[in-house]
Parts: C-alpha cells; sequence; structure tokens
C-alpha cells in the first residue's frame, strides 16, 4: 500500500496544490506555479521540428535517406527494362550503393562487428554476381565494373592437373631395384 501513491498526492501542474498535514486537508491558494497552458505544445511551435520532412538538426537529410535515393537511380540506370528488378546488373547496382554506406557507417563505427558481418556477406554476394555476369556477358560486365568503379578480377578458365603441373618434371624417380623385383615376381 505504502508504494501506492493517493491522487491527492500526484503532481497536477496548474492545479491548486493540496496540502495533507495530520490527517486533515488544507488547501495552498498561492498560485506560484506556472498555468496548464504552459505545458501544452502544439505541431510546430518547436524550431527545428523537422521530422517529417526527413531532415536533421544540420538542415541535411539523414545519411541513410540519401542511400536509398542513390539506389533507386543506380538501379534505373542498370535496368534491362522498365519492370526489372531480378538482373544481375541491377542487384550489383543496388548492392554496390549499400557496401558504399555501410563503409562510411563502419569508419564511424569501427566496433560494430554485426553491420561488419553484413557488409563481408554483401561483397561475397556482389562478387558471385560479378563472376555470373562475367561468364554470361563480358562487355555487359565491364561496363557496369567500369561505370560502378568496382576492383573486380574475373574469374579465369580452372586448368586441369595436367595442364597446371605438366611443365614441371616428374617429381617421382623411378627405383630401379623395385621394377627388377616386380619383374621377377612376375616370372615365377
Amino acid at each position: 500500500m505504502s508504494q501506492l501513491v493517493k491522487e491527492t498526492q500526484r503532481f497536477q501542474p496548474g492545479s491548486r496544490s493540496v496540502l495533507q498535514v495530520g490527517g486533515v486537508v488544507e488547501d495552498d491558494d498561492e498560485d506560484d506555479g506556472p498555468s496548464a497552458e504552459d505545458y501544452i505544445v502544439n505541431v510546430g511551435d518547436l524550431e527545428g521540428d523537422d521530422q517529417e520532412a526527413g531532415i536533421e538538426d544540420d538542415g541535411q537529410p539523414p545519411a541513410w535517406a540519401v542511400s536509398q535515393q542513390r539506389i533507386d537511380e543506380l538501379r534505373v540506370q542498370f535496368r534491362r527494362h522498365e519492370k526489372d528488378t531480378g538482373s544481375p546488373e541491377y542487384q550489383i547496382a543496388g548492392i554496390t550503393e549499400r557496401i558504399a554506406y555501410l563503409t562510411k557507417h563502419l569508419k564511424v563505427h569501427p566496433k560494430d562487428f554485426s553491420t561488419r558481418r553484413g557488409l563481408v556477406a554483401l561483397v561475397n554476394n556482389r562478387r558471385r554476381l560479378l563472376n555470373y555476369l562475367s561468364s554470361e556477358n563480358v562487355e555487359r560486365y565491364k561496363e557496369v565494373v567500369a561505370s560502378l568503379g568496382i576492383r573486380h578480377k574475373a574469374p579465369g578458365n580452372v586448368p586441369n592437373k595436367e595442364e597446371k603441373y605438366g611443365r614441371f618434371p616428374s617429381q617421382k624417380a623411378i627405383k630401379k631395384h623395385l621394377v627388377v623385383k616386380k619383374r621377377s615376381a612376375s616370372k615365377k
């Protein structure tokens, strides 16, 4: 019961203060406090209240909003047709801007390891898309890499064992005493 606050003990701005002394309620008629109108804030009364517009205190839009606009612009630039959302070029353009945004974020917050993990996943995803695009359409691949400024080494042909090691001499020398024993064992 002691934790419950009686209605007369609660702070009520703009109302007359009520004092309870020894079971007797006394009204304090002095009106020293501010009126109730001083506590009411109307929309627009505060200066710099631009939450709806998405503008921060410095007058610039937030970084995530600028990044999202840039992603939209790049996707429009690299899409193949009006309703394209899945082509490699479209995805690479969006991922590249997200990588740039997360890189800037990690320069400010170097201990944000969950963001770093997400950044590595995005880089790997973009690399796989670039590998696919280079195998499908080399001209389009070169255009995307050049216009977005991506450093990417296109995967080459994977050589087989003979192509890779054929120029080197065989490492194992033929052991003549074993060859002779095998011949003599086969004659028996």
